[in-house]
């Protein structure tokens, strides 16, 4: 029994290492006053945005996701969006580390924590937003703070573990869309010298939720993608978020897509757009972030 439950563990570390099968890292969190979470986490295909989602996240994790060969160091923590309310856990997350991978990047999927849902948690955002959108604001308000400090606790974690995941402790980057963008953008107001990310990447980033400030005199160099039709009106606060970096002298580089809308994360709509992920690794080329394999 013993030598079978051996063999057992060496082939999930023999799987483990080569990406099959990825490592669940659960982050350290305080409790948040007055938010109360039940009927635990939910993972399903929704079909109002007809992709996955995880909605009702009341502990904050990180999902490994390694490259299948040799990494260049670099590494992405990847926020995905949904309002708050859902992670668009694939086209906003694995899809996008996986393509991470494919160049040589380690990339890390963060599920930080949500607004407490019941069943559908984007059927209550979609009717609220319809019905109630300040309700949205009100929820989001509450918890939005301390998804902030998941995103800090995810640096930690990973530049704390850097040796292990065979990356670069000074090439850490982070990258949210939407709800997400709003994270790295408080992520990028409220880190300290441990967990301070080497560059930052928000993608139609909710400004309205996180609103734009002046950057530390530290901040890492930023790369902005949004799409100047966004239904959200998420373009203009790029826009301002861009103007900020550059008017207080810092590397900056905006993408501004005249079609793509909002939520394309790692689809394809046959647009310019579509072409953002790779925009993004000629930007880290250029940078010298990263470099080819």
């Amino acid at each position: 029994m013993k030598r079978y439950s051996l063999v057992i563990g060496c082939l999930f570390f023999t799987l483990l290492i080569r990406g099959q099968i990825n490592e669940i890292v659960s982050l350290p969190y305080t409790t948040i006053p007055g938010v109360n979470w039940e009927g635990g986490e939910k993972e399903y295909h929704s079909n109002i945005w007809n992709t996955p989602v995880v909605t009702n996240v009341s502990a904050p994790t990180l999902e490994v996701f390694l490259p299948k060969n040799q990494g260049n160091g670099t590494s992405v923590i990847i926020a995905p969006g949904g309002g708050l309310y859902a992670h668009s856990i694939a086209s906003e997350g694995s899809t996008v580390a996986k393509w991470l991978n494919e160049k040589g990047i380690t990339a890390f999927v963060l599920k930080y924590r949500l607004v407490p849902t019941g069943e559908d948690g984007v059927a209550e955002i979609t009717e609220l937003s319809q019905t109630n959108p300040n309700k949205i604001e009100e929820e989001v308000s509450k918890v939005l703070p301390y998804s902030i400090k998941d995103g800090l606790q995810a640096i930690n974690h990973v530049r704390g573990n850097a040796k292990k995941y065979g990356i670069d402790p000074s090439k850490i980057g982070f990258m949210g869309f939407s709800a997400g963008g709003a994270v790295t953008m408080g992520v990028s107001y409220t880190y300290d010298n441990t967990n301070r990310p080497n560059f930052l990447v928000p993608v139609y980033a909710w400004t309205t939720a996180m609103a734009v400030q002046k950057p530390k005199d530290d901040a890492p160099p930023m790369f902005i993608v949004c799409a100047t039709d966004d239904p959200l009106g998420l373009a203009k606060g790029s826009l301002e978020l861009y103007t900020s970096m550059f008017d207080a002298g810092k590397s900056v580089a905006l993408h501004m897509f005249a079609k793509g809308g909002h939520g394309f994360g790692a689809k394809t709509q046959g647009l310019p757009a579509d072409q953002w992920l790779r925009n993004f690794y000629e930007w880290t080329l250029g940078q010298g972030i990263t470099t080819a394999l």
